[in-house]
């Protein structure tokens, strides 16, 4: 090889080992830019936090020593009062009975409410935390200002002030809420949550009159049979022996009961507003059901089309009743596309 070609042979071999190092250069900010992309799309990592073991001597200094001022509620399972924690957080702090606690005694408590509390929704009430002693079993929850049940809106003392807050459209609105905090509990948490009691007193609605599902899951705590507080929300099948008990079915007829009530502004008078109601509906005397404190709207086909839903709700046997998917479609399509002028 002469001294030519020995030169044109180094500068080759230059110009490759050149052209490799810049290849690999360009591939190295290439992969580096694509991974930099990626971690920049991925989605936020959501941690649910399980539920805090509060001591209760925390919850009873919250409570001042559960003074009977901090009252906000009483349902079938406790009493229910505002709380302020040591952090300042306003919560609500369920204590449960104490005959309801001597017959749980055994029970899974903290394994339930923690597995309870991984539920988060826009329209539910978040379990925050619990405390246990001897006696005592306490649930903590969210708390929100100038929250109040739709059954103290349509009912308390027959308040018109509260009835004429809620006119149609925010009936709707609340309806396809609470229709999706318990679409959420059946399909949207693992494991599902099966609610026990869905009623108007357990639908909360805040100051924009969002509606909040809440006391799900808690049927654990009341003996099979107990009767208080659920009459006329549950199907026959509930009480009967074999497939009854709370199920997802019940929990729809309990949710078609609380469409009756904002339909017709009446209670639920244990089961005699379902028998009232659901002749009248089938006949389509639609405008006998509505609540007389409201003006009748000019177009009453988006009520008409809630009246029917609420009658799939209560008029079947659980084997053919709606899922709750189903009904909050339907729900959330009337709330979207009708606007109810009186």
């Amino acid at each position: 090889m002469n001294q030519i070609e020995h030169i044109t042979y180094d500068f080759f071999l230059a110009l490759l080992s050149i052209s490799l190092v810049v290849l690999g250069l360009v591939l190295f900010l290439i992969c580096r830019k694509k991974s930099v992309e990626s971690e920049e799309t991925l989605p936020p990592v959501v941690i649910k936090l399980c539920a805090t073991a509060y001591p209760l001597t925390d919850i009873d200094t919250a409570t001042d020593g559960f003074n009977n001022r901090r009252i906000i509620g009483q349902g079938r399972l406790g009493t229910v009062y505002v709380a302020a924690l040591h952090d300042h957080q306003l919560v609500a702090v369920k204590r449960i009975y104490p005959g309801l606690v001597l017959s749980n005694a055994g029970f899974g408590f903290s394994s339930v409410i923690k597995t309870l509390s991984l539920a988060h929704h826009p329209n539910i009430v978040s379990i925050l935390g619990f405390s246990q002693a001897p006696g005592e079993r306490i649930i903590v929850s969210e708390f929100v200002n100038g929250m109040v049940s739709l059954n103290s809106y349509l009912h308390a003392d027959q308040n018109n002030d509260g009835a004429s807050l809620l006119d149609w459209n925010r009936r709707l609105r609340i309806a396809a809420g609470a229709a999706k905090g318990l679409e959420y509990l059946h399909q949207g948490v693992a494991p599902n949550v099966v609610h026990g009691c869905m009623k108007s007193s357990n639908v909360l609605i805040d100051e924009k009159f969002c509606a909040r599902v809440c006391d799900y899951g808690l049927s654990f705590l009341a003996p099979p049979q107990e009767k208080r507080g659920l009459v006329g929300y549950v199907d026959e099948e509930y009480w009967s022996g074999g497939g009854g008990g709370a199920c997802k079915g019940s929990d729809v007829y309990g949710f078609g009961v609380v469409l009756l009530e904002l339909l017709s502004g009446r209670k639920c008078e244990k089961g005699l507003l379902v028998k009232w109601s659901l002749p009248l509906i089938k006949d389509m005397r639609i405008s006998e059901v509505l609540d007389s404190r409201l003006v009748i709207p000019s177009d009453i086909k988006p009520l008409v089309r809630l009246a029917k839903v609420a009658v799939a709700c209560v008029g079947n046997s659980r084997k053919n009743r709606p899922s709750i998917v189903q009904v909050s479609t339907i729900l959330n399509n009337l709330e979207i596309n009708h606007q109810i002028q009186v």
